[in-house]
């Protein structure tokens, strides 16, 4: 009798520890997400879109996003390799732009002191100009480029992001000098935004998803994409289709801090693994237009290795790394 309770509360107890194992490991406590750019550019509605994705999970307690803008994400990188090592819930976004804005500042600080974690989400890049502008299509803007480089000024994100870059490259395919190229850049989505609609420049490049509304709205006149193919929905042409040889797309990631654990990083890609198969974070590709590039682990940092050689090089060879 007394050896059959025994083995009862035994295996009770072997059962309730099996329960134990395999239990759901609770939510982190908190989730940081340092945006390097002001609010209303694409930085800052992937860490919001991640943001909703994890809280709508249950991923974590507590998701906190702030924005520290200037210099392509380089004065917020600064902050976060200074002030966040070891910090298993600080998190930072960034991408393309900043690896361009790296090289074109010369900045003390690289992504080579935090830790890689997942590439996001891509982004079809969209030449526009404002609704009052004279110039009606992606040729016009060609012919009077070609005529006067300096004469158009073309609007977007940090010096030596991707808006610049496509700027260059355009020049480069129709036979323009890169470095003639008049390119004024703003701190974030919104002020460019505001600079184009308010006919400060010429054209303007972003990403498509940051423009979407005013293009539709018919504030902003669509001119090109970059994309090999055009938005699915849309009927803006890409450059190629208009004799343009160029096509980029913007990527964009999140990095975790220096100095964290293995096991904490792995932690954070464990979050990151469910929040972008979250119905929220979907819907935020669908809504904002943007590719799903998810990649994460060992195989992102050989591709952001990869990038960061290629993009470096490129930067330079447009003319864009200040002597």
């Amino acid at each position: 009798m007394i050896r059959n309770i025994v083995k009862t509360t035994l295996v009770a107890a072997a059962i309730g520890l099996g329960f134990v194992a395999s239990a759901p490991a609770l939510a982190l406590d908190s989730v940081k997400i340092l945006v390097p750019a002001n609010p209303g550019g694409g930085w800052d509605q992937t860490a919001r879109a991640l943001q909703a994705a994890i809280n709508a999970e249950g991923l974590a307690k507590k998701v906190t996003v702030d924005n520290k803008g200037g210099a392509g994400g380089t004065i917020g990188l600064a902050q976060f390799v200074n002030g966040a090592k070891g910090d298993g819930g600080a998190t930072l976004v960034g991408g393309m732009v900043m690896v361009g804005a790296i090289a074109t500042n010369k900045s003390p600080v690289n992504l080579t002191q935090v830790t890689p974690l997942a590439r996001l989400s891509g982004e079809t890049l969209v030449v526009v100009v404002p609704a009052s502008s004279k110039i009606q299509t992606l040729k016009e803007l060609i012919d009077q480029f070609k005529a006067n480089p300096g004469s158009v000024s073309w609007g977007g994100g940090s010096a030596g992001g991707s808006d610049h870059i496509l700027a260059g490259l355009i020049a480069q395919a129709v036979g323009v000098d890169p470095t003639k190229v008049n390119y004024i850049a703003y701190s974030g989505g919104g002020e460019a935004q505001a600079a184009i609609m308010g006919g400060h420049v010429a054209a303007g490049i972003s990403g498509f998803g940051e423009f979407q509304s005013q293009i539709k709205s018919g504030k902003l006149r669509a001119l090109a994409v970059s994309g090999a193919e055009r938005i699915p929905g849309e009927s803006v042409p890409t450059l190629k289709e208009q004799g343009v040889n160029v096509e980029m797309v913007n990527w964009r990631a999140i990095f975790a801090a220096p100095g964290i654990s293995e096991a904490q990083q792995k932690e954070l890609v464990a979050v990151l693994d469910k929040a972008v198969t979250s119905n929220s974070w979907k819907d935020a590709l669908k809504r904002n237009d943007w590719q799903d590039m998810y990649l994460a682990g060992p195989e992102f940092k050989k591709f952001l290795d990869a990038d960061i050689a290629r993009i470096t090089k490129l930067v330079t060879d447009l003319g864009m790394v200040k002597p």
